[in-house]
């Protein structure tokens, strides 16, 4: 009776865990949707911590970020992030829109796919 006592408990734990982690997510996008991406990286953060058990989650989380960096007009960043989603999981559907985003930011002008950043001054 106690091993099933034990049993129901770490069953009951792993599930609040991927609800907390679930409810992260979707905060992630509400606040995306509202324009704030601050509240998105915050709540990516708690995503990336309660989901190490949990790798499937991490190329919806790249994807996420990358876009926030767009918002952010941090180009460059956004295209090594959509990189990295395309070379860590390759397979997936989040690689097939992270292609499409570098080609958009190709398309518009923010990135040269194989053409390092140039570094400048910062203006003040």
């Amino acid at each position: 009776m106690r091993a099933l006592l034990l049993i129901a408990l770490a069953i009951a734990v792993s599930g609040c865990n991927r609800w907390s982690m679930d409810q992260h997510l979707n905060s992630a996008y509400r606040a995306y949707d509202e324009g704030n991406c601050e509240k998105v990286v915050l709540e990516l953060s708690q995503v990336d911590r309660k989901s190490r058990s949990r790798p499937y989650v991490q190329p919806e989380v790249s994807m996420l970020r990358g876009q926030c960096l767009e918002r952010q007009k941090l180009y460059v960043d956004a295209a090594q992030t959509y990189q990295y989603i395309i070379n860590r999981y390759p397979s997936s559907e989040y690689a097939y829109r992270a292609q499409a985003r570098l080609q958009t930011l190709d398309q518009l002008g923010h990135v040269r796919p194989g053409v390092p950043a140039q570094p400048r001054p910062a203006a003040f």
